[in-house]
């Protein structure tokens, strides 16, 4: 994920240009980076301009196929597979969603599907982020991380096939 990131109100920077080679660091980023701000209002702030700064998708990836049922709102990701990681690319019509797709982008994009199976989003409690949605937003999220973590269990049971064979 490539996102330059400047929150204003506390003249605080963030880049997230860089890739976090390890799974852990790239949760701890985001409990740290969420520990800076005070309150909710400024929280939901950087939520929303990380979803201005989310790359997307291209309009012709914005299918039924790569649609996630189970949010309000729309959300649409694709996964491929490349020498062994799943890269994810992902776009919402919310941009609370779409922030918060950068936040599953940043932890589980470029990871192998083991990785992201034996990692769960636990860094969201972590930042108390789920008392603070609302009902739609959380199973909207809850949908997000299924659909991320059924593409890491699908190249999981092909890898397993194929072994088997």
């Amino acid at each position: 994920m490539y996102i330059k990131e400047k929150h204003s109100k506390r003249d605080i920077v963030f880049e997230m240009d860089i890739e976090f080679s390890d799974i852990t660091e790239a949760k701890q980023s985001i409990i740290d980076e969420f520990s800076l701000f005070e309150n909710w209002v400024d929280r939901y702030e950087y939520i929303i301009e990380l979803g201005q700064q989310l790359n997307g998708l291209p309009d012709n990836l914005h299918t039924e196929q790569n649609r996630v049922k189970g949010c309000q709102s729309q959300v649409w990701f694709e996964a491929k597979l490349k020498e062994g990681k799943i890269f994810f690319q992902a776009d919402s019509d919310a941009l609370i969603l779409r922030g918060l797709i950068a936040l599953l982008l940043r932890v589980y994009s470029g990871r192998t599907p083991h990785e992201i199976l034996d990692t769960p989003p636990d860094f969201f409690g972590k930042i108390e982020l789920g008392s603070h949605l609302s009902g739609n937003r959380a199973n909207g999220l809850h949908a997000m991380i299924n659909h991320i973590q059924s593409y890491a269990k699908s190249w999981v049971c092909n890898e397993n096939s194929e072994n088997q064979n």
